[in-house]
């Protein structure tokens, strides 16, 4: 099969980032197409900029139709809905997909994010997703998304004591990584942490993988109907 992953920013190493953090979970007979958006923002920290990258989001989208599966690779989920009205193939997102498999790890999660700006969108999606009540928190880092780049001490010295928090204060039992930057974390810090760190992107791609392979499709019946011709 063919899977389209999709990050919605133009930085070209967190593409790349994607790529290498797909197809280490995709099967071996899965084969992973991540572009990036040549026209979207540097990085998606908000709502202007989750506005400023639809429209190269959707241009990907328009290039690569023929995919069995897609992946939308901003943990804000953004045009997910759009995108599935685009397509008959599984569009899932990676803040999607990261929340789902939390409420099955565990009883209760935090999210642990980047910019403070980016708490309010997080928190509106896991009410849309009917997961609200499973989140004892989001947690914001204010750690720029392309500050994670660099990986630097700092950094992950702030990340650590976020979740450390997270699990003293919130009493979480699974923590979920709230950026595509944080991809490369999660088998680390469950293992320093001893308890599920989710990385939404592996999820995402093996979430995709499932439903292409039982044969499912988004229903064009209703939301997700194709667009009307102008």
């Amino acid at each position: 099969m063919e899977l389209l992953a999709i990050n919605p920013n133009s930085t070209v190493s967190m593409t790349e980032k994607i790529d290498r953090a797909a197809r280490r979970v995709a099967r071996h007979d899965t084969r992973i197409v991540a572009v990036g958006s040549s026209s979207g923002p540097a990085s998606i920290q908000g709502y202007y900029d989750g506005a400023a990258c639809l429209s190269g989001l959707l241009e990907q989208v328009e290039l690569h139709k023929e995919a069995d599966g897609i992946v939308i690779a901003c943990f804000d989920d953004t045009g997910l809905d759009a995108v599935r009205c685009m397509v008959r193939a599984p569009v899932v997102g990676i803040g999607e997909a990261a929340y789902y498999a939390a409420g099955i790890l565990g009883n209760r999660f935090t999210v642990v994010t980047t910019l403070a700006r980016s708490v309010p969108i997080l928190e509106a999606n896991l009410v849309k997703y009917g997961l609200a009540s499973r989140c004892a928190r989001v947690r914001a880092t204010d750690i720029p998304v392309l500050q994670l780049e660099k990986r630097t001490p700092e950094t992950m010295e702030t990340i650590r004591r976020v979740i450390q928090v997270a699990i003293d204060e919130d009493r979480s039992d699974a923590i979920v990584l709230g950026c595509a930057g944080m991809t490369d974390l999660m088998d680390q810090l469950s293992l320093e942490f001893g308890l599920p760190v989710i990385d939404g992107l592996s999820c995402a791609v093996t979430f995709v993988e499932a439903l292409v392979a039982a044969n499912m499709r988004t229903s064009k019946i209703g939301a997700y109907g194709f667009p009307t011709p102008a």
